[in-house]
Order: C-alpha cells, then sequence, then structure tokens
C-alpha cells in the first residue's frame, strides 16, 4: 500500500507542476529519443516516442521513484497535417502486448503537448502497440505497430 500511495503522489506531483515550467525549462524529456513510429492517418500524422523510465524521469529533471514498476513511457504527438498545429484534446488509448502476449491497456493523459503513460516492458523481445484516438473532429483513428525490447 505504501509503494502504491507513493507512486500515486509522484504522479500527482508531476502533473501539478504547471506547463509554463516545462515551456521554459531546457530539459524535455522526449528530445533525444527519436520517433519508436510515424504514420499518417486521416489527416493526423501520429509520432510515437518509447523511453525508458529513468531516461523520462532525467528528462525532466527528476530521479526515479522506488518501487515503480513500470519500465518505459510511451508518448504520442498528434498533428494536423495540412497546418502542423498540435491536437492536443482527445482521448488517446494504448493497449500493449507483451512478447508473452499478455496484454496492458492504459489510457493516455495529455501532457506538455503530447499523450503519454508508462507500461511494464520488462520481457525481451518484440511489443505489439496498438492505439486508438479520437480527437475533436469526432474521428476515431487507430495505428499499430512492433517495437522491439533488446
Amino acid at each position: 500500500m505504501k509503494k502504491l500511495s507513493l507512486v500515486v503522489a509522484a504522479t500527482c506531483l508531476a502533473l501539478a507542476v504547471p506547463m509554463t515550467v516545462f515551456a521554459a525549462s531546457p530539459h524535455d524529456m522526449h528530445a533525444e529519443h527519436s520517433p519508436a513510429h510515424e504514420e499518417v492517418v486521416d489527416g493526423v500524422k501520429a509520432t510515437f516516442t518509447i523511453q525508458t523510465m529513468a531516461d523520462a524521469m532525467k528528462g525532466m529533471g527528476m530521479e526515479m521513484p522506488k518501487g515503480v514498476k513500470e519500465t518505459h513511457h510511451i508518448s504520442v504527438s498528434l498533428k494536423d497535417v495540412k497546418s502542423g498545429t498540435p491536437l492536443t484534446e482527445g482521448v488517446v488509448k494504448i493497449k500493449l502486448q507483451s512478447p508473452d502476449k499478455s496484454d496492458q491497456t492504459k489510457d493516455l493523459i495529455g501532457m506538455q503537448g503530447h499523450f503519454g503513460a508508462d507500461f511494464v516492458m520488462s520481457k525481451k523481445g518484440k511489443y505489439g502497440v496498438m492505439s486508438r484516438f479520437l480527437l475533436k473532429d469526432g474521428k476515431t483513428r487507430s495505428v499499430r505497430f512492433w517495437y522491439p525490447v533488446k
């Protein structure tokens, strides 16, 4: 129970920091990571980034809290293809299939101009990433790809 409380407290603290601090900060948690996958679906460019939790926390200038079981942060940035405008409002879900065929499904949270969530990717092998997103235009889009963990 203490571990869960610590994780919830760390998450709340991370989400409570005003966006302006991050916008002014030289730390960008995704700046050094090349996209894991990019795809255009119905006029929306989806860019996925997958990084270890340690790298994600370091990118925000934070230390990894003890007791966190998630190993990777998955984020998706959505942009209108025609205008290049970031699309930051909507509902984004990811279902992640592990190499052993078990799966995790999470709603991604809007943060720093992208949507993101943390997942357990501790087994080596190929992970299936299946994403669905519903944006303000009312269209549901989906993207699927494989991501290797070595």
